[in-house]
């Protein structure tokens, strides 16, 4: 699996967004009931590392489509990754031994490292 740069980066600072959110939950809680949040940021994350990878592979496909198709298949692979974000946060809604807030933090991990990439390209 062949990522791009800005694919690696993101996968990277959503690593350490719920790194940061796992040690916040361990002084937070100072027990082992933090692990139902730690789970939620393990699946959060994970389902924000699988939506990069996605969304990573849907621009590359774009990219050799014409103009129309590809405004087709972005816009479907757009709605795959929202369902799927959708599941997951339904997932931690519904099965107790997973933190809600700790899926939010996961599947906001994507959007922080979107903005935390795009500021590091915008530095270089």
């Amino acid at each position: 699996m062949k990522l791009t740069y800005i694919a690696k980066r993101m996968i990277y600072s959503i690593l350490i967004i719920a790194l940061i959110g796992i040690v916040g939950s361990v002084l937070f809680y100072q027990s082992l009931e933090f692990l139902p949040f730690l789970w939620g940021v393990i699946l959060g994350s994970l389902t924000s590392i699988v939506k990069v990878v996605l969304l990573d592979k849907a621009v590359d496909k774009a990219l050799s489509m014409d103009n129309k198709k590809a405004k087709n298949y972005v816009g479907l692979q757009h709605i795959l990754r929202l369902f799927l974000s959708g599941v997951v946060l339904v997932l931690g809604a519904v099965v107790p031994q997973i933190n809600l807030w700790g899926v939010v933090l996961g599947i906001l991990a994507f959007q922080l490292s979107v903005y935390t990439v795009r500021n590091v390209k915008n530095a270089k």
